[in-house]
């Protein structure tokens, strides 16, 4: 068969052939996939290390608080211990710890901006309370209502624990989180971040060597080493460069600083900005120093307003009474010198609006039987006897006869 006529019959045969099937798809290695498939370098908002540091910090803070169980009376809001109270602030869980447990939803609740907790029952009384994975929740409007979809169950508002922040003004029912917020500062710390490590893992060397580009011996890589062997002995880091010199020299390269940059002055200003929109006190972040009135004022105000949500959500789904509630203990957290409980808790106590025993459970103490009466005035005279004295009852001795 001629040459043309067996080209002629391949390309016969390669026509009747089955259409090759193409796939864009290809393979690629676990370990490099986010690399290659994310070639813009995205990050979630939760990869942020200044993000993670605001939001630890409120979930350490409100996961150490005591959760009391309240009752309304007419003489004032007085604790109640039962088994409800013990479940909570014990046990929640089978599986973690009250912290953990608390930890958890306050950091999904502030990292998603969503939280869903599912009750668990048996016999009638509560067993468990499961935070959901926010992979695994949606939500789905239901006319005027709303649906928490968790794993394909759907479960009415009603029958699960929701904790939002922010809500949704085009959807009430799910909450917003500070993704839109955090956005463009957390894109601004990540470049800065990449460059102060280019910086710090640039290749330039700390010395220049000038030689005679002519010479033979130092043109070729094998020439360079030996120099550098015999001359410099160099080590690993910080390699020197040869370039072709009339004359041997050796110059001291002073690379850019993050000084000079002005990084590290834009790295504290991004992390302050973090930091306002988190309502953090900067110095959490480790910009500035520590105010006492400042992370006070945190606590009650930033820290308390995160607790409420979990407080009335709690509230409004495990308690039928109308005089219980749920109510976190905030005092626990503000910055106090012992100094300042002793002199605040012996005012009270010279003024019988606090028992020495209260007193001394403020600084720690454990209490004293004898500590139970209610003393008055600069004799500590127990209040059911500031009655007898003799200036009131008309004794005094000499000068009451």
């Amino acid at each position: 068969m001629s040459k043309k006529r067996k080209e002629t019959y391949r390309r016969t045969q390669r026509s009747r052939d089955a259409p090759e099937r193409r796939s864009g798809a290809g393979l690629v290695d676990a370990g490099n996939a986010w690399e290659i498939l994310c070639a813009d370098g995205y990050k979630p908002l939760t990869a942020c290390p200044e993000v993670q540091m605001c939001v630890g910090v409120y979930a350490d803070l409100i996961a150490s608080m005591t959760l009391h169980l309240m009752r309304n009376t007419d003489r004032g809001d007085v604790r109640v211990r039962n088994e409800l109270s013990r479940k909570l602030d014990i046990s929640p869980h089978g599986d973690m710890t009250r912290h953990a447990w608390m930890s958890l939803i306050v950091w999904t609740l502030m990292m998603h901006g969503n939280q869903v907790t599912v009750p668990r029952f048996s016999g009638g009384y509560l067993e468990d309370l499961t935070p959901v994975p926010p992979s695994q929740v949606s939500f789905v409007p239901d006319g005027g209502s709303y649906r928490i979809i968790v794993g394909g169950a759907a479960f009415r508002p009603d029958e699960a624990l929701h904790f939002m922040v922010r809500p949704d003004p085009e959807a009430p029912y799910r909450g917003m989180g500070y993704g839109v917020s955090l956005a463009d500062v957390v894109r601004s710390i990540r470049q800065t971040n990449a460059t102060k490590d280019a910086i710090m893992r640039s290749p330039a060397p700390s010395i220049i060597v000038k030689v005679d580009g002519l010479s033979d011996e130092f043109s070729s890589p094998s020439g360079r080493a030996k120099l550098r062997a015999e001359y410099i002995d160099s080590s690993d880091n910080g390699q020197p460069w040869f370039i072709p010199a009339e004359a041997f020299s050796v110059e001291q390269v002073k690379p850019l600083t993050l000084n000079d940059l002005a990084i590290k002055t834009g790295l504290e200003l991004d992390k302050r900005a973090v930091a306002s929109i988190m309502g953090v006190p900067p110095f959490l972040l480790g910009v500035g120093d520590f105010k006492k009135e400042e992370f006070n004022w945190f606590v009650t105000t930033r820290v308390l307003s995160v607790a409420k949500i979990i407080e009335q959500e709690l509230t409004r789904k495990l308690l039928f009474s109308p005089d219980l509630y749920w109510r976190f203990n905030n005092r626990s957290l503000l910055s106090y010198d012992i100094s300042e409980l002793v002199t605040a808790g012996s005012e009270m106590v010279d003024r019988m609006a606090l028992r020495r025993n209260e007193w001394r459970d403020w600084i720690g103490l454990p209490p004293d039987e004898d500590m139970d009466e209610l003393l008055a005035l600069e004799n500590y005279i127990p209040a059911d006897r500031l009655g007898d004295q003799a200036k009131l009852t008309g004794g005094g001795g000499e000068d009451a006869e």
